[in-house]
């Protein structure tokens, strides 16, 4: 494994004995560590939270979650965005501290002091725990999407050769936005579902792609409440995911308006409607 001086890497090499073989080898896992989230208006900086992550497109991660929880209302509040130049600390401690500046009359979201955590890598609602807090937040229904649920079904393909770091670890989840054209533009991967959706969408935010109106989502794993109410705050207009949805999940998407599939395999999905036909 990495010594402390060393930045973090998102693949570490380590040693196993298989059950069958009386030979160690070497083997590949996916890196965990922690990200130290800032916030700096004008002269004060302050703690936001810290998540448990895969090292790698950290400023991405940032920038989603900002937009996700509510820190920015526009893509033009976020003025920088870098990693910790302290030459006090180690590169490896640099490494794992984003500072985000942001414009001195950017609004305080609610629920500020509920939002200055540690969130885990399997964390599951990261700050907005209802429906209620999204309309509070003047959160607007997304557009439908241009693509038929036929064509949204097969996106979930385009993640095929694209989990880079999974099919060196087979341990950490993958995201992937796909414009209205249909082209598969973003594609990020961590060890938490909400961190590789952070940092797509923050991806874009970076890019000023915002609103991200009839573009999909697609996700490796199950979809769950946090993956929904991020994909609406950046105005996504279609979710795919290749498990199984939650409850709440399913709820938040028909309050907004995003449509969502599940199971998505082999071109097959289930298309879960807002109301009874």
């Amino acid at each position: 494994m990495s010594g402390d001086e060393l930045a973090p890497s998102s693949i570490a090499k380590v040693w196993v004995q298989r059950t069958d073989s009386a030979a160690p080898t070497s083997d590949s896992v996916v890196v965990e560590e922690p990200l130290e989230i800032r916030i700096k208006r004008g002269e004060v900086e302050e703690q936001l939270g810290i998540t448990m992550r895969t090292p790698g497109n950290d400023l991405e991660l940032a920038a989603g979650f900002l937009w996700g929880e509510g820190f920015l209302t526009s893509p033009d509040e976020l003025v920088s965005i870098k990693v910790c130049a302290d030459k006090t600390l180690s590169l490896r401690q640099r490494a794992n501290v984003v500072i985000a500046e942001v414009v001195q009359s950017s609004q305080e979201p609610i629920r500020i002091l509920e939002r200055r955590f540690t969130i885990t890598s399997a964390c599951g609602v990261c700050g907005s725990t209802s429906i209620s807090d999204l309309h509070k937040r003047g959160i607007i229904k997304v557009p439908s999407p241009s693509h038929s649920i036929q064509e949204l079904a097969v996106m979930a393909s385009l993640l095929v050769g694209r989990q880079r770091i999974f099919e060196k670890t087979g341990g950490l989840h993958a995201a992937l936005l796909v414009s209205p054209k249909g082209e598969p533009v973003w594609v990020r991967e961590d060890v938490g579902r909400h961190n590789a959706v952070d940092k797509v969408i923050g991806a874009a935010l970076i890019e000023k792609k915002f609103p991200l109106n009839d573009w999909t989502l697609v996700v490796s794993g199950r979809i769950g409440y946090e993956l929904v109410q991020k994909s609406i705050c950046a105005g996504i207009s279609a979710i795919v995911g290749v498990s199984a949805p939650t409850s709440l999940a399913i709820d938040l998407a028909a309050e907004f308006n995003l449509t969502l599939l599940a199971f998505a395999r082999n071109g097959l999905a289930k298309h879960y409607l807002p109301t009874e036909p």
